[in-house]
């Protein structure tokens, strides 16, 4: 496996980035300034597609089946693109927890960049990565409580330096007091709208279980998308799908339910179409 190393950043690059990460959100509701919102959209977001990847332990697809073994599970996005990625590489730290001082979840499990681009990578930042250790890295992910987000991010391929974005795949492993994209609320409504729920997937309230305790309300969501309104939660329009409701809901009364039973097809025909891996 050949590596093809150019003009990589600078680590002081990197430090500038985590010094900047606490104000994120200031930057997010600049993009809602026309001219300097067009700026940014060219500079950082042009071009992206990112879909939230639900995480599997709560998922419905239209009915409940009776063989789980068979169930296609949203995180067999990412391994369908790990098989087929030239490249892969995996940073050994995740930037928004070590920017943030994660105390929750583990700081070393980072991103996995897939294809050519990912070449570019300063390997002071990782290592590079066969398709079974890759596997193996999403599956540690996972078992830590971190949901999958997966698509052309033009941010990694800005700070990394790693080009062209259309030849590198993004796998982050997020958490929920940390991810970059808790500033999704902030951002401009165009860009929002490229960091995206999965085809087909829906979150549902059960009011009849639901007893109003406020904890999928309480920091849980990503985008907080869900809020108290008359003493029950709502889910608004910026969910993303990602399932952490429906894990902390100590009722039961909050489900993720897949009712395309393509989603898992037409979720990676979107990413192909924007990013090549091979």
């Amino acid at each position: 496996m050949s590596v093809v190393i150019g003009m990589v950043r600078p680590l002081w690059f990197t430090e500038l980035l985590k010094k900047l990460f606490p104000y994120r959100f200031v930057l997010a509701k600049l993009t809602r300034v026309p001219v300097i919102g067009r700026i940014l959209d060219n500079m950082l977001f042009k071009g992206d597609e990112i879909y939230y990847l639900p995480k599997a332990d709560v998922i419905e697809i239209n009915k409940k089946v009776e063989r789980p073994e068979d169930m296609v599970l949203p995180y067999q996005v990412a391994e369908y693109f790990v098989e087929r990625a030239s490249y892969i590489f995996a940073m050994n730290f995740c930037i928004c927890r070590l920017s943030s001082n994660c105390k929750n979840y583990p700081i070393n499990i980072g991103c996995l960049f897939l294809g050519e681009a990912a070449k570019q990578i300063d390997p002071r930042f990782g290592r590079p990565l066969t398709k079974r250790e890759a596997l193996e890295h999403l599956r540690k992910a996972r078992e830590a409580g971190l949901v999958h987000l997966i698509g052309r991010d033009k941010i990694d391929s800005v700070w990394l330096d790693a080009k062209p974005p259309s030849k590198l795949l993004t796998i982050c492993n997020c958490c929920p007091c940390c991810c970059l994209w808790k500033i999704i609320p902030h951002l401009s409504t165009k860009i929002a709208a490229r960091i995206k729920k999965m085809p087909g997937v829906n979150v549902k309230i059960d009011y009849s279980k639901c007893v109003g305790c406020g904890i999928c309300a309480d920091g849980i969501c990503f985008v907080n998308a869900i809020h108290m309104i008359n003493g029950k939660p709502v889910i608004t329009d910026d969910c993303r799908g990602c399932g952490r409701c429906v894990e902390v809901c100590p009722q039961g009364a909050i489900k993720i339910i897949i009712e395309n039973r393509n989603f898992l097809d037409e979720t990676i025909k979107r990413i192909s179409s924007v990013v090549d891996v091979t």
